[in-house]
């Protein structure tokens, strides 16, 4: 282009035009914002560590045999866990992050809640065995998976659901009956059997599952679908 006193200026090619970004550099962008936007800490995931810390404050007042504490805090964490979903659901406030932390907060507070009440007698011990046995498991198949380069992901089955459902409520009547002084003997022997067979079921499915997956049988489908 024509400069100063008529001499002709001769600008580098690259300040007129940008070099566009690598493809395989734009990709990369793109993956690592979705990874910290689903390793982002939202409101549903501090709702959720709020669970992990009501965890040993329930167990240390069922140990103290101070029901009513025990009772409410768990009602706490139930309730708490339907907000932290609500406001996932309807503010778009999902994240991997959660969804990792959600059941793990849940399942360590039903753990915790039946291997207390199997040590001081209000569950029989063959259902806190076989409950913690088949978590056990399920944590050793995800492992051992990994480990081998077969990476797992364990969806929750509806067998596994309802499980996890009459657990609740087990656990639920039991710490009511402690804290109100009540009974509600025709309901336990129930549940207790209900949520004993809907364990092993739920082992056995998730087994069967998990076999298939190493064994290659399925590659297009998820275990647990």
């Amino acid at each position: 282009m024509p400069g100063f006193f008529g001499a002709t200026i001769a600008w580098p090619s690259s300040f007129c035009t940008a070099s566009p970004l690598p493809r395989r550099s734009i990709s990369i962008m793109y993956d690592q914002n979705i990874k910290r936007r689903d390793m982002r800490l939202t409101i549903p995931n501090m709702i959720t560590i709020m669970r992990f810390v009501l965890v040993p404050a329930v167990v240390l007042a069922m140990l103290q045999a101070r029901w009513d504490w025990a009772f409410a805090g768990f009602l706490i964490a139930g309730i708490s866990d339907a907000v932290d979903g609500f406001i996932a659901r309807h503010f778009n406030q999902f994240s991997r992050l959660g969804a990792y932390l959600d059941p793990m907060a849940d399942k360590l507070l039903l753990v915790s809640v039946f291997v207390v009440m199997g040590f001081i007698g209000e569950l029989p011990l063959w259902l806190v065995v076989t409950m913690v046995s088949r978590d056990g498991l399920i944590v050793c198949a995800v492992v051992l998976s990994t480990v081998m380069s077969h990476p797992v992901e364990m969806k929750p089955l509806l067998v596994s659901k309802a499980n996890t459902a009459i657990q609740i409520v087990l656990a639920a009547i039991v710490l009511g009956e402690l804290a109100f002084d009540i009974s509600f003997d025709p309901l336990r022997p129930v549940l207790i059997l209900l949520s004993g067979v809907l364990t092993v079921a739920s082992a056995a499915a998730y087994l069967v599952a998990w076999l298939r997956h190493m064994s290659g049988y399925g590659e297009g489908s998820t275990p647990g679908t």
